[in-house]
């Protein structure tokens, strides 16, 4: 069964991160889904929870109450969601992608007088540390708030998440510069594989939660593109070190 609430006290996006990951661990909730904009939460159960205990599980600052308005039309209106959805996929990952264009070009004009695989890959690796950390920058709280929900480290350890924008400026800073490259390059294997196995369970499960590859100021779904971004990334790195020995 599906009910919708109405969470008060919601002010960001760290906020409803954390409203919904609280409410994904009650009992019997199969899946919650929490929107800042509507400030609603969409929650599936196995079997009927009293709101006393949802009301329970979160912090004081936020209240729960139930939406009273029932529509007779609620599943058409969920099919036509889900459609509209699809339909906008492509267009939800555009700024993904375009940041994606970018940084390939000015990888291929730094090079293109002088050809190098090698050079090339390190520039594109490079830049895509440096691009990326700049966005989750932005709202640290937030990222941290939205990377915990799929990163298996970041869930366990909570400062890896605080720091993590920050290894991604090094390791980008490392790799322009042609400083320990090897093991600027090693650290990418290890940090990317972590995300890359939550990713993947995430899509697994089928989750609806918002990818903070480019933190917060940019509503990205978790989608199959954010584990061919990090796949890229990790094909790149295990190149460069084949290469290397």
């Amino acid at each position: 069964m599906k009910h919708t609430y109405h969470i008060h006290g919601m002010t960001c996006n760290g906020c409803r991160s954390h409203v919904e990951e609280i409410l994904s661990k009650v009992k019997s909730v199969s899946k919650a889904t929490v929107e800042l904009e509507t400030a609603q939460a969409t929650i599936e159960m196995e079997s009927h929870i009293p709101i006393e205990i949802f009301q329970e599980a979160l912090p004081i600052k936020y209240r729960i109450t139930e939406n009273k308005e029932k529509n007779v039309f609620a599943t058409s209106d969920i099919n036509i969601k889900q459609i509209e959805v699809e339909k906008t996929k492509l267009q939800q990952l555009k700024p993904l992608l375009l940041i994606f264009f970018y940084i390939t070009i000015a990888s291929v004009l730094l090079h293109y007088k002088a050809w190098s695989w090698s050079e090339f890959m390190l520039d594109f690796m490079g830049l895509f540390y440096i691009v990326f950390s700049f966005f989750k920058m932005l709202d640290l709280k937030g990222f941290t708030e939205s990377f915990r929900m799929y990163d298996p480290l970041a869930k366990q350890v909570t400062v890896y998440g605080k720091i993590y924008p920050f290894i991604e400026s090094i390791l980008g800073l490392m790799i322009l510069m042609r400083f320990e490259v090897t093991i600027a390059l090693i650290i990418t294997l290890i940090i990317l594989s972590i995300t890359t196995l939550g990713v993947i369970k995430t899509l697994l499960d089928k989750r609806s939660i918002r990818c903070a590859c480019l933190g917060t100021a940019l509503k990205l779904p978790m989608t199959e593109a954010t584990f061919i971004e990090n796949a890229i990334m990790i094909v790149m790195a295990v190149l460069m070190l084949l290469n290397m020995f």
